[in-house]
């Protein structure tokens, strides 16, 4: 079942679509975090400000480096010794869809520890968005059960995979990196 759920979720990334799916937070809408279009569905289908950025799943730190400038060395103690899922923002995004991108020129990135997306972004070879599975201005959905019918119908594929799943997840810790180390907490 997780391979079907995969290759599904990979012919719609790759014609552009939207995808709604598990991640090790809450359930998220997602699509190719290089393709502009695929970037605008998305604040649309969630009538999202387009001022406001996204963050991005990547499947390895290793990648960090194609997708970000300078990555300060403490980016990776980080990621390695963070207990809880850490989104971190670094400054110098490149090689992502524009309007992914801050306009600060800065991206939000989490090193996803989630068996379906583990698989999908390494299928993938990209990175994919990750936007919480909701209307901008209500709740996240912390369960499938949770996420509105409103968004199940604007996505092309709903992932099998974890709509079982009963827990009620949480989002991310959200910190901002400067290229020098310094950091910030935005969300804990």
């Amino acid at each position: 079942m997780l391979k079907d759920d995969i290759n599904k979720a990979l012919e719609i990334l790759n014609s552009g679509g939207v995808i709604l799916y598990p991640t090790d937070t809450i359930w998220a809408v997602g699509c190719d975090a290089t393709n502009e279009a695929a970037v605008e569905r998305i604040f649309k289908l969630k009538g999202r400000d387009a001022g406001k950025s996204l963050i991005v799943l990547l499947d390895s730190e290793n990648k960090l480096e194609s997708y970000v400038s300078n990555v300060p060395e403490i980016a990776y103690d980080l990621i390695e010794y963070a207990e809880n899922p850490l989104t971190i923002i670094y400054s110098g995004a490149k090689n992502l869809a524009k309007n992914v991108i801050h306009e600060d020129g800065s991206i939000g990135i989490r090193i996803v520890k989630h068996q379906f997306c583990q698989q999908l972004i390494q299928r993938f070879r990209k990175p994919i968005v990750s936007t919480s599975a909701n209307i901008s201005g209500q709740p996240s959905p912390r369960n499938f059960s949770e996420v509105s019918e409103a968004v199940k119908d604007g996505v092309d594929l709903i992932a099998s995979f974890g709509q079982d799943d009963l827990d009620e997840k949480k989002v991310s810790t959200i910190m901002k990196l400067e290229p020098d180390g310094r950091f910030a907490f935005i969300r804990r």
